[in-house]
């Protein structure tokens, strides 16, 4: 029961608590409690780097706001498909990205906006030893770069970070936090990401995942035991863990599981049986916070044993002990029943500590009453006890709360590297490469039968496999996104010499070959393929961006609006994500009147990108009620066929949207 306020709305808290619904980082505290940080909310609706110099408590660095600024930026890049490289492109639902992450992230918003329902990173742990991105270089340092071999096709570059920088926390915060506020806008309202990490930066994240994420969606910080004897290399403590650490979305919608209780397990822990199942004891008096009977007074009542049955006092008895009125108890009353129900034969039974304070059950009288005689059971010391059942009433396994602390043998730091190994006929082509039994167990725990799983820092594509095997398993159908920067592997290492030229080349084989070796050893029907596309510029040429820029003598250089090297796939890709569609939808190609046209999840887009179009198309388009339709504005001759165009859509189908490019 709520107490009614008795006074009129705080507007400003509404819209401080709305304010942060959208932008969780700029809420501030301040001697009044929750306030905005205007600086930041302009930054936030800004173009431009906004100046603002004010104290308050928050983590800041320098190049904060720039980082800000590089998340809002939007990105005219886009994704082009790479068929060679896929495995049944035209049937996966799996997507597998070569190109930088932010600006993956930033073309993926569109499509994939609140739909995502895991993420896991491992991103760089910012040792001093490894290599962070930095981003936006300006165009005459790209060229040196570019030369030198340090920049990517993309105009993004690996650096490594070494603690001699004078910005190398600062460098590795900037780079984190605009992924970081991009992926969050991908999770779903029951979304979780969880990102691996070691001592060295796991402050820093932990606060720059409270502004993004939000202080109360912080659902832990999990200590992973990777080496049980310890690193040699360590100072002062032999490091044997690192972290992982978990925020939703959206703290009252968080969908995060326990682990399926193993048939091992149920064998150790569910020690007694009964007709019902195998099953364990668990204490009906409530421990830990809220345990006095103060705190939920319907949960403290007498419970009566006589002859291994169970019951509790009469109503009206029940009535005397506890005033609901005036929420007090009568402990004279207590006596008096106690007296009177144990000379009658029965153990009169209160949920008190060691001490013999007061406390209260687990269960209120109406459950208690429902369960006493199927789950009720007195242990070896005389307490109550509820049985804890291995399986459920529907038949599913039960699940183990997940602890903040996770340990199993596979976890180790070799076990990841040995699986890899061996995957790839027992040649070592990846440093380091996470615990597949580690991964799978954070899908296990996060997600469900047709979810969306993302990894931007994707690696070897341990996810990948993880969610592979997973589906093999349990007969699913979990989608990966993998997103990777084509890094260059070392020319002298033994995987370049085996063609492997890329971290992505290694990352899509080894999907490939997991997935063979799933297929072969379990024969699941499940989805083994994933669509590659790789990051790429625009489709269009600038004139379709800046048409007031182009002069009249310039027009003849710019016949199409569209680069003269793209293909109608890569056309139909950019569209499809300018539209909000996903890139895992069904397409279909048909051929209509002598022109090609893309049929994509049926009807949802109809697109047609032939130079010559006959205006009698329309017609036929217009019979599958198509959601949406694209044409290229230069297929029609005259202005004309454009107006015929609109006036046979109005007709013929009048619920479709038309798009010209």
């Amino acid at each position: 029961m709520d107490k009614l306020d008795m006074e009129s709305v705080d507007i400003v808290d509404e819209n401080i608590e709305k304010i942060g619904n959208l932008f969780p980082n700029v809420v501030v505290e301040s001697e009044n409690g929750k306030a905005i940080d205007f600086d930041l909310l302009k930054q936030e609706l800004s173009k431009v780097v906004v100046e603002g110099n004010k104290e308050k408590y928050q983590l800041t660095w320098p190049g904060k706001k720039e980082a800000i600024l590089t998340a809002n930026t939007p990105t005219k890049n886009t994704l082009r498909p790479i068929r060679e490289k896929s495995v049944d492109f035209d049937n996966t639902q799996n997507i597998y990205i070569e190109g930088d992450n932010l600006e993956a992230l930033k073309i993926l918003q569109n499509s994939y906006l609140n739909k995502v329902k895991c993420i896991y990173i491992d991103p760089p742990y910012n040792t001093g030893n490894d290599f962070i991105y930095k981003d936006n270089f300006s165009k005459n340092v790209n060229a040196e770069l570019g030369d030198s071999g340090q920049i990517d096709a993309d105009g993004n570059r690996l650096v490594s970070n070494n603690q001699s920088n004078g910005r190398f926390h600062s460098d590795w915060l900037s780079m984190m936090y605009p992924r970081l506020k991009l992926a969050r806008n991908l999770l779903s309202d029951y979304g979780v990401i969880f990102i691996s990490i070691d001592r060295n930066e796991v402050n820093n994240l932990t606060k720059i995942c409270d502004e993004i994420f939000g202080e109360n969606n912080k659902l832990g910080l999990i200590s992973v035991i990777n080496n049980l004897k310890g690193r040699s290399d360590s100072a002062n403590f032999a490091t044997c863990n690192e972290f992982l650490l978990c925020y939703s979305k959206n703290e009252n919608f968080a969908e995060v599981s326990g682990f399926i209780v193993e048939s091992d397990e149920i064998d150790g822990d569910y020690k007694f049986e009964d007709e019902i199942s195998k099953y364990k004891l668990i204490n009906l008096r409530k421990t830990g916070n809220g345990w006095r009977r103060e705190d939920r007074p319907f949960m403290f009542y007498p419970i009566l044993e006589k002859n291994n049955e169970f019951s509790t006092v009469l109503k009206e008895e029940y009535e005397q002990i506890y005033n609901k009125k005036e929420n007090t108890f009568n402990d004279d009353i207590i006596k008096k029943l106690k007296e009177k129900y144990q000379a009658n034969g029965y153990k009169f039974i209160l949920p008190t500590d060691e001490n013999g304070n007061y406390g209260r059950w687990r269960w209120g009288i109406d459950t208690f009453l429902n369960e006493k005689d199927i789950n009720i059971e007195l242990n070896q010391t005389g307490k109550i006890c509820t049985k804890m059942r291995a399986t459920l009433e529907d038949g599913s396994i039960r699940m183990k709360t997940a602890k903040t602390v996770w340990y199993k043998p596979e976890y180790d730091t070799g076990s990841g590297a040995r699986l890899l190994k061996k995957l790839f006929d027992d040649k070592e082509y990846f440093d380091n490469p996470k615990s597949l039994q580690f991964i799978s167990d954070i899908i296990k725990i996060s997600t469900k039968a047709n979810d969306i799983i993302v990894d931007f820092f994707s690696g070897s594509a341990t996810v990948a496999e993880a969610i592979l095997e997973s589906n093999s398993i349990y007969n699913q159908s979990k989608r990966f996104i993998m997103v990777q920067l084509p890094e260059k592997c070392d020319e002298k290492s033994e995987a370049y010499k085996d063609g492997y030229k890329t971290i992505c080349d290694i990352g899509e084989e080894r999907i490939r070959r997991a997935a063979k070796k799933i297929k072969e050893e379990t024969n699941a029907d499940i989805d083994y393929g994933f669509r590659v596309y790789k990051l790429d510029s625009s489709n269009m040429n600038d004139v379709y961006y800046r048409p007031n820029d182009i002069s009249q003598g310039q027009l003849d250089m710019f016949e199409s609006n569209i680069k003269e090297d793209r293909t109608s796939e890569d056309i139909l890709t950019q569209v499809i994500l300018d539209l909000g569609l996903t890139l895992d939808l069904k397409i279909e190609e048909k051929n209509i009147l002598n022109n090609k046209v893309y049929f994509v999840d049926e009807n949802s887009l109809i697109a047609c990108f032939d130079d010559k179009i006959d205006i009698n198309i329309v017609d036929e388009i217009c019979k599958y009620r198509p959601w949406k339709v694209v044409f290229k504005d230069s297929s029609f001759k005259y202005d004309n066929d454009k107006i015929n165009l609109q006036e046979r859509f109005k007709k013929l189908s009048p619920d479709t949207e038309i798009n010209i490019l």
